[in-house]
């Protein structure tokens, strides 16, 4: 078990978890930050960032690591282990881990969300072989070939677009019978003649055994079977919640953890900002946001 105790420990590495360890450290507090995977959240596996104020354009894993940089030259601690828990001991908090314990006086949930999937038979076995949820991560490794993008947000019109650079085709196809990503970026997709586009289809089965060779639809109209071959799948329909390993502390709403104006939970001492509390909108610049107003509110807890 660490024997420090910090003044807050963040459970995740996103934008809101590194924001938030941003402003404790600027107040003088001590943070740890323990992110299960890799630094950035999900913000670092999109093309592109344009809509941050002051900043035109930037890769999402470019926005990540100068927040990362900002944040280790202030001294930033952090640990990568996957939490498994949270206890409330006394005026103490013992976050525990596949590898261990910490303790910490407050601590800031910013774990974010996971992607969703289809919940098809295989998928898991054929992701990596063929299925992905990152074309940031993966679209390289389609140069040339056909791919499927399932999607119709944002992130799935901004992985068509990406795509369309690299692959031969880019089928897009969607579960309704319009796009709910920005105008803009509606546009630009639709001027690309690479790119192909199905409305209205469901997803019923993934192709292939050891490698993926493309998904059977279902028209959700007129119940019409449609396959489409593709060399690769890339998912973007979206994120789930993951809060399960924190339900004692807090009060959860369709898996996300409900919080008040400043971050805090039901239980005192207790944060939680970003994509995995409950809000209206998910962006960047909302988890910051949220981030910021936690550590604060921490700050203030601290100091009483």
């Amino acid at each position: 078990m660490d024997s420090t105790i910090y003044d807050s420990i963040i459970i995740g590495g996103g934008p809101a978890g590194m924001t938030a360890a941003l402003y404790l450290l600027r107040a003088g507090k001590k943070p740890l930050i323990i992110e299960k995977e890799a630094f950035g959240g999900q913000i670092a596996e999109s093309p592109k960032l344009e809509n941050f104020p002051s900043i035109k354009s930037i890769s999402g894993l470019d926005f990540s690591s100068q927040l990362f940089d900002q944040i280790t030259e202030l001294g930033a601690e952090f640990e990568l282990e996957e939490v498994e828990g949270i206890f409330k001991e006394g005026d103490l908090f013992k976050v525990t881990s596949n590898y261990g314990e910490h303790l910490a006086k407050t601590v800031i949930i910013a774990a974010g969300c996971k992607h969703r999937k289809l919940g098809l038979p295989n998928e898991e076995k054929l992701t990596g072989k063929g299925i992905s949820y990152c074309a940031v991560c993966d679209g390289a490794f389609y140069n040339g070939k056909d791919v499927l993008l399932i999607g119709d947000a944002n992130t799935a019109l901004q992985y068509a677009i990406m795509l369309s650079e690299k692959c031969t085709k880019v089928t897009v196809a969607t579960l309704f019978d319009h796009f709910f990503a920005d105008p803009i970026l509606v546009e630009k997709l639709l001027q690309i003649k690479n790119v192909e586009i199905f409305h209205e289809l469901n997803a019923v089965e993934l192709l292939g055994e050891g490698e993926l060779t493309g998904v059977r639809f279902e028209n959700t109209k007129t119940k019409e079977e449609v396959i489409i071959n593709c060399d690769g799948c890339f998912i973007a329909i979206g994120q789930v919640p993951a809060n399960e390993a924190y339900a004692n502390l807090v009060d959860l709403q369709k898996g996300f953890i409900i919080t008040d104006e400043t971050m805090a939970t039901k239980t005192p001492g207790l944060y939680a900002a970003g994509d995995c509390r409950v809000k209206g909108m998910r962006q960047v610049i909302t988890a910051t946001n949220d981030g910021a107003i936690a550590a604060m509110s921490a700050v203030s807890y601290l100091n009483k």
